[in-house]
């Protein structure tokens, strides 16, 4: 019987043949906490009175979710976090270099085949770089960052096919979105989701992190596709590790497929109160909004930033409307500013923040009022 790129990525970890169900001790190459979870990391893993990090090489910590700091007590969090990279000689991304699922691929620490988890729920954006990659509580990272090791329990896996052009003004999150309200958002729980078909293929690089980065909306344990040209490109920028890219077989079994037909999604957004509660644009067009905020771990990269640059060259933001970017990375705000879409961004009245997750975590960067 063949295997699910989950269960390839996993065997190769356990170090044995595995499929759906099974559990198995795994060997993990990356694994990662933010500042939001960090501090319990580090509380657990003295606990455990291990006085050295497993792999030092293979853990880092990002300060994003609430960066700069809105209070002394998140700075007491971040003091700490720098601490303890300090004292136990491991990475860590301060204040202002960016959200951890975009600059933890920057930095190069991921690679085709890599097995990682990470201390957030968004860790499955790695998928688009055929990464099973997944989020756990901060005392599993703590295990990892002591023994190297976790277990798990292999997952079923969704195959979702998606081919057809998509119209003019539709992009990757307005796909996702619709997958997710047909599947639901308890519909891929604890199952791996392979993304595949010539929709996915022509999509890019950016487009690509989003689809995957979504998966955890609608339950999954991972969302994961394929390497292919542009995948391997994008890694020769940023690494120089030798990517090991894993496919799934012809005879691989799946609990579920669902084919999908680009040329009809249209634009799409979730209403409240929950993700899969999706609605084409259409329908609450006229409907007034306080504020917009342009970034996150799912839409803050370069092409999102050009494409909202497209749209509001010469153009003001609505003078009772907060526009508010936040870029994903450092990076793609530098090379932001060099093709001069901050500019046009600024001009159009948008206030742009530090690269990082800003107010999407609720906690500063603008917060919205009751009934905003």
């Amino acid at each position: 019987m063949g295997k699910t790129i989950a269960e390839k990525i996993l065997s190769e970890h356990a170090g044995c043949s595995l499929k759906a169900g099974d559990l198995a001790i795994c060997e993990v190459d990356f694994c990662f906490g933010q500042d939001g979870t960090s501090g319990l990391i580090i509380d657990s893993f003295k606990r455990l009175k291990k006085r050295k990090v497993y792999d030092k090489s293979r853990f880092a910590m990002v300060i994003d979710h609430s960066a700069p700091s809105p209070n002394g007590k998140i700075s007491a969090i971040h003091n700490k976090m720098r601490a303890f990279a300090k004292t136990r000689g491991v990475n860590l991304y301060d204040v202002g270099r960016g959200v951890c699922h975009q600059v933890i691929p920057e930095e190069g620490h991921l690679s085709c085949g890599d097995l990682v988890v990470g201390a957030d729920s968004h860790t499955c954006t790695y998928g688009a770089l055929n990464v099973f990659s997944t989020g756990m509580g901060s005392t599993d990272l703590s295990i990892i960052l002591a023994s190297g090791r976790t277990w798990f329990k292999v997952p079923e896996t969704i195959k979702i096919m998606v081919d057809g052009k998509l119209p003019k003004g539709v992009f990757a999150k307005d796909l996702i979105l619709h997958i997710i309200g047909d599947l639901g958002a308890n519909g891929a729980t604890y199952k791996s989701v392979e993304f595949c078909g010539e929709t996915i293929e022509a999509l890019s690089m950016d487009g690509r992190f989003t689809i995957c980065n979504m998966a955890v909306e609608m339950g999954a344990k991972a969302g994961i596709m394929e390497a292919d040209k542009k995948t391997l490109d994008w890694l020769r920028g940023y690494s120089d590790r030798i990517p090991k890219p894993v496919s799934s077989d012809e005879d691989a079994q799946y609990s579920d497929i669902r084919v999908y037909d680009a040329s009809k999604i249209e634009p799409t957004l979730s209403k409240p109160h929950t993700v899969d509660n999706t609605a084409v644009v259409e329908e609450v067009e006229g409907k007034f909004i306080n504020q917009a905020y342009l970034g996150t771990c799912t839409n803050g990269r370069l092409e999102d930033l050009r494409i909202a640059a497209s749209i509001l060259k010469g153009r003001k933001v609505h003078p009772e409307v907060k526009f508010l970017v936040a870029p994903a990375s450092r990076l793609i705000y530098l090379e932001a500013l060099k093709e001069g879409i901050i500019s046009v961004l600024v001009e159009a009245g948008a206030t742009i923040l530090t690269p990082g997750c800003g107010p999407c975590v609720g906690t500063h960067q603008g917060i919205p009022a009751d009934n905003d």
